[in-house]
Formats: C-alpha cells, structure tokens, sequence
C-alpha cells in the first residue's frame, strides 16, 4: 500500500487528486472503521489511518475520513482549545484550502469565509500570493499552511499577507521545518523531480527552512509566538489522535 500511494502522490496533480479524494473517502472510511484512533475533526474512529508521504512515506497519519494528516489534528486542537475561531465573527482568508477544513469552515455562521490559490478547484478566488487582489488591512484571520515551501519569493509573499491582515489579526503560517536546522537551505540550481524530492521532501518544494523562518516573519513586522502544541496536550490524547511533536506557529500583525 505505501508503495501504491507513494505513486498516486507523484504522478497524479493535485486538483485531480482532489477531486478522486471524494470518491475514495466514504469508501475508506466504512472498510478501516475501528476503535483504536480516533481523528479529532469529525469523531470518527478507525483501526489505524493510512500511510503518506511525496518522498518517505509515514505510517499511520493520514485519516481515511477528513484526510487530515498530524499537522491539520494539531491545528484543529489549537484552534478548538486555544482560540475563539468557532465563536467570535471573523473575515477569514484561506491558502490552499485543506480538505480536512474545507466543507466545515465554510458551513461555520460566523466565519466570512475566502479561499485562494492558483490551482485548487477549492479556491475561490484565483490569485498569485505575491500579488494579492485585496485590498490593505481586510483579514481577521489568514491562515497560510505548507505553502510557503513552494514559493520562490517567499519574502514578496509575507508581505502580501502582512499588507491583508488587519491590524491585531492573526494567522497560522505552518510550513515544513528542521528546528535543529539554524538557518533556511534552498538551491535554484536543482531542477530534476526525483532530486528536489529526495532533497527537500517534495518534488515541488523549493526549500528547506531552519530556525530563521521566525526570524523572517519577524522582519516583515509580525509577532511570532513558537508553539509546540503537541507538548500540550494529554499524552493520551496525543495517541489517540496520532499526532506527531510540531510547531504551531501563530503570527500576529502588530
């Protein structure tokens, strides 16, 4: 099965794998059905979740039923438990809209709620994140998740959301990182599929970010909070959820 979904993740684009994902999933959901896991963002429990990966494939992360891997559980905690996300009235704009958030955030009453992207077909709005069509100061709420990585400008990018975000706002900018790593590795030279892959994870990743990351957004003029979420949370429930030890990575504009 790894070997199988190691394939489909490299060879199938993503809006079309997007949209198999909906015929798969009420399929999955029935045939791994079990008590040992459990995915946070719709309740449902499962024997064990599926294996994922573009490159090294992980056991047990992705859950049959949302298709959240440990970083979306994660954010769905911190969000539950840690913010009034679900409560409060909020302009909300959305990167690259996740599956596993998608069809739930958009029912939520609160929630003035926008997607963007230049490819998905979850996106509302088409649009280059280095030159965004809104206007200064229109977000409560941007939320901007393993996106970055493949961003050439990534600079040009934090700007365009910092430019958006209304002051006092708030985001999550997760984004694929090595804490032990100090400072961001990237190379324009590397063009082969299988070799960015094996070197950044991802065939169209563009780099590898270190500690600097927080750095970087600090420069742009956002308050950077570090978040190991995971480290809060019940050790149980840490199993429960299958999660994995990660970064948060909420940002405020002062």
């Amino acid at each position: 099965m790894k070997k199988l979904f190691k394939t489909i993740l490299n060879t199938i684009p993503r809006p079309l794998l997007i949209k198999l994902s909906y015929v798969s999933r009420p399929i999955l959901t029935f045939f791994m059905r079990g008590n040992t896991y459990v995915d946070p963002i719709d309740g449902k429990g499962f024997k064990k979740f599926l294996p994922y990966g573009y490159e090294k494939q992980r056991d047990n992360v992705l859950s049959p039923s949302t298709l959240s891997l440990e970083r979306h559980r994660l954010l769905w905690l911190y969000l539950q438990n840690e913010t009034d996300f679900f409560s409060a009235e909020l302009k909300v704009l959305h990167f690259a809209p996740e599956q596993a958030f998608y069809k739930r955030f958009r029912k939520m009453k609160n929630l003035e709620y926008t997607t963007t992207d230049l490819e998905s077909p979850l996106a509302d709005v088409k649009a280059d994140i280095c030159n965004l069509p809104f206007k200064d100061n229109m977000y409560d709420v941007i939320f901007c998740n393993h996106v970055l990585e493949h961003i050439p400008d990534d600079t040009k990018a934090m700007q365009e959301m910092y430019r958006i975000l209304k002051p006092g706002g708030w985001g999550v900018f997760q984004i694929p990182q090595e804490l032990d790593r100090e400072t961001t590795f990237e190379d324009n030279t590397i063009t082969d599929r299988k070799e960015r892959a094996r070197i950044f994870g991802q065939y169209d990743h563009v780099r590898i970010y270190g500690r600097d990351y927080f750095n970087k957004l600090r420069s742009i003029g956002f308050t950077v909070q570090e978040v190991d979420y995971t480290s809060t949370l019940q050790k149980e429930d840490v199993k429960k959820y299958c999660l994995a030890k990660g970064e948060i990575i909420p940002v405020v504009k002062k």
